[in-house]
């Protein structure tokens, strides 16, 4: 697994997952907050899957 997620592109991905997660402690309180977890594991490794199957890298 070759990186294919820069450096911005992993801000925003901590952002936004932080944000759903959020969404499970604050707000309308739904368990689909937890698909902030997607966005963080993504981040965090820097290897997305829908990139490589879509040919993307930034």
């Amino acid at each position: 697994m070759t990186s294919n997620v820069g450096g911005l592109d992993r801000i925003l991905r901590i952002v936004v997952g932080l944000a759903l997660i959020s969404l499970v402690y604050v707000g309308p309180q739904t368990p689909w907050g937890w698909l902030g977890v997607i966005p963080l594991t993504t981040a965090f490794i820097g290897f997305c899957p829908a990139y490589r199957l879509l040919g993307i890298r930034t």
